[in-house]
């Protein structure tokens, strides 16, 4: 049987590589074989309106232009309706030219109409419809090939024309022409296509709010002439063809959109390379398309889909959907594995966590679709399990870029082993660094819940109501408490490790209080235990720096015998405590407490216990002297000059005796 007498039976599959291979030649040419046949010349399925004309004036008695299409349609129903219900209805062959080429003759004029859809629907649709439906009901009956062998080939002809034509109309209200975009020709294949640099893509205009609502991408009169020619195209087998355009001119406009965000697609070995400051601006700017792809995008798409698809054909419509979602996603989910891949280092948490969350919380958006298209349409169901799978990973490898760049702190923390201690004791830079860290990780506690809940180390413990997060950060805070004593043995003067301790303790605590959400991680577990802490390094520097202090001030038995003062001792007592309270004010002043509130009670706690014994002291004492320069060599300071010394502690800055009595 010549194949040339068979309606076209096109795959319905919209997926099939073997379709797209089929058509991989340009429309143009499709008919190439048919126009070079050995037929007469009414089967010149790519004649032009001239010519037809011409055939029909030199060939009167075939009736090209009388009847037409109108006239000859009663028979041909007839003849479809008898052949469906598999009557024995005959129709003669001169007919089913006469008719082939009054369509034709209807699509060259339509061709050349300037606006063929200025009075709604154009006529040649409803013949296309009849010569699709005729071409089917001859490819049904064997008997066809040899009782309408030369009208079949004619009526094939003229379909393949009339899809070609089919195929010019839905690629032009697809991809509209404009000033500054010129379109050439329709590419074959969406898979194979790629970015075309012949396809036309219509950017968004820049001047665009960028908070505007979303506008459909075609007007309501657009959309329904698209699925008026789609259902036409599905209806002739010409799924593949018909799904491919809106798959490359959605998936082309969807490129446009992001581009118009800011986002450019970039190699994994450019985002390898790039400096921090590069790829933070183009995380941002990526997490902005992908939201705008989940969030708006796919759901104007679908829309889009089931609009141009419909009836009976919105299987086909989901299963451009699927396609066409998973492809955008695909485009944007490559960029998530290119940035796992960089160097972990922790100024990256903050970014990588964004990106988790944004792919997180696409997934609830991919399983809406899902479960609308799993049981209608199986294809579709299963791409958009392929692409729910793929979030997933692309989920995992962020989440374990995430785990892996917060333990890196940990790391960091092991691994500051500093020799020089810090001036006066003051908060370590370790120390602000960690702490100002932990609280913006805190923001996002119950993120990082869930990435450690889904990458947690094998020595983590294990259990429902345990949060591994919580756990993690625990860790840090210990490991962070056992470099800082180590680093307060490197003071000297057990008095300044104590300040020193006492320093980073209270800073610890003032970010943790001042933090809600890093306060509930912890728990008031933790921060008694460091308010314990504190108080223990408090007593230590009391200890250490005022206990020698008030021994000199104290009658031991040694002062006064029998009733006389021994005014030897006397003087050396005064000159210990005076050489004592200078040595204080020369170091201790040059010590740094920042807390100002700590600083205030380190200064309280110190007057209520020395200034009331030296005020004693002196009541007991003084008068031993002989007024004068005697008095003055031994008594240099009064109960006000000392608290004149303690109330200039901690400032950082060295300062003289210049509150002492002249």
């Amino acid at each position: 049987m010549d194949s040339r007498n068979q309606a076209p039976q096109k795959s319905s599959s919209f997926s099939s590589a073997s379709s797209n291979k089929a058509r991989e030649v340009d429309r143009n040419l499709s008919l190439g074989t048919l126009r070079h046949g050995d037929h007469d010349r009414r089967g010149s399925a790519g004649a032009t309106w001239e010519q037809i004309k011409e055939e029909c004036e030199d060939d009167e008695e075939d009736g090209c232009g009388d009847p037409g299409v109108s006239e000859l349609s009663g028979e041909i129903d007839a003849f479809i309706v008898g052949r469906d219900g598999q009557a024995p209805l005959s129709l003669p062959e001169a007919t089913l030219e006469k008719f082939a080429a009054a369509v034709e003759l209807q699509i060259a004029q339509t061709e050349n109409s300037r606006d063929k859809w200025a009075k709604g629907e154009p006529p040649v649709l409803a013949a296309i419809a009849r010569i699709s439906a005729l071409a089917s009901a001859l490819a049904k009956n064997p008997e066809a090939s040899s009782k309408y062998a030369s009208g079949a080939h004619r009526v094939t002809a003229v379909l393949q024309r009339a899809m070609a034509f089919l195929e010019d109309e839905f690629h032009a209200l697809l991809e509209p022409k404009s000033d500054t975009c010129k379109l050439i020709r329709r590419p074959p294949s969406f898979e194979q296509g790629g970015h075309e640099a012949d396809r036309c893509v219509l950017r968004p205009p820049d001047t665009a709010p960028a908070a505007a609502e979303p506008k459909p991408p075609y007007t309501p009169e657009t959309v329904e002439r698209l699925r008026s020619i789609a259902d036409l195209m599905v209806a002739a087998g010409y799924v593949t063809e018909c799904t491919q355009m809106l798959l490359v001119a959605r998936r082309n406009a969807f490129d446009a959109s992001v581009r118009a965000l800011g986002y450019e697609k970039a190699s994994i070995d450019d985002v390898v390379r790039m400096t921090w400051e590069a790829l933070e601006t183009e995380i941002v700017t990526w997490i902005k398309a992908f939201r705008h792809a989940i969030n708006v995008g796919l759901s104007t798409e679908h829309d889009l889909c089931g609009r141009v698809f419909s009836g009976r054909h919105a299987s086909v419509g989901r299963g451009v959907f699927a396609d066409l979602a998973r492809c955008i996603m695909l485009h944007m989910l490559n960029f998530t594995e290119a940035v796992a891949m960089t160097r972990r280092s922790a100024e990256k948490l903050f970014k990588v966590l964004d990106m988790y969350e944004a792919v997180r919380d696409s997934s609830p958006v991919i399983d809406a679709f899902l479960s609308a298209s799993a049981s209608d349409e199986p294809a579709a169901g299963n791409a958009l399990a392929d692409l729910k799978t793929e979030i997933a990973a692309a989920r995992s490898r962020i989440g374990e870029s995430a785990a892996s760049i917060f333990c890196e702190l940990e790391s960091s923390i092991r691994a500051d082993a500093g020799k020089q201690p810090v001036p006066g004791g003051a908060v370590h830079p370790l120390t602000r660094y960690v702490m100002n860290y932990l609280k913006y990780t805190c923001e996002y506690n119950s993120t990082l819940e869930q990435v450690f809940r889904e990458h947690r180390r094998s020595d983590a413990v294990d259990g429902e109501d345990n949060n591994p997060f919580a756990a993690q950060l625990m860790e840090v805070m210990e490991l962070l408490q056992g470099n800082l004593e180590g680093k307060s043995r490197l003071y000297k003067d057990p008095a300044l490790s104590s300040i020193f301790l006492m320093n980073n303790g209270r800073y610890m605590l003032q970010k943790i209080r001042g933090s809600p959400e890093t306060n509930a991680m912890l728990g008031e577990t933790w921060a008694r235990k460091q308010s314990t802490n504190l108080r223990q390094y408090h007593k230590n520097y009391q200890r250490e720096t005022w206990n020698r202090v008030l021994t000199l001030l104290r009658d031991d038995g040694v002062l006064t015998v029998k009733g006389h003062v021994q005014k030897t001792l006397l003087k050396e007592r005064f000159k210990q405590f005076n050489s004592a309270m200078d040595d204080i004010q020369k170091t201790q002043g040059a010590w740094v407490v920042s807390d100002e509130q700590l600083q205030s009670e380190l200064r309280v706690s110190i007057a209520a216990v020395v200034v009331p014994a030296y005020r004693s002291f002196l009541g007991r004492f003084a008068q031993t002297f002989s007024a004068g320069r005697q008095a003055e060599k031994y008594v240099k300071l009064s109960a006000e000059d000392l608290e004149g010394i303690i109330d200039e502690l901690f400032d950082g800055n060295p300062s003289s005796m210049s509150r002492r009595r002249t």
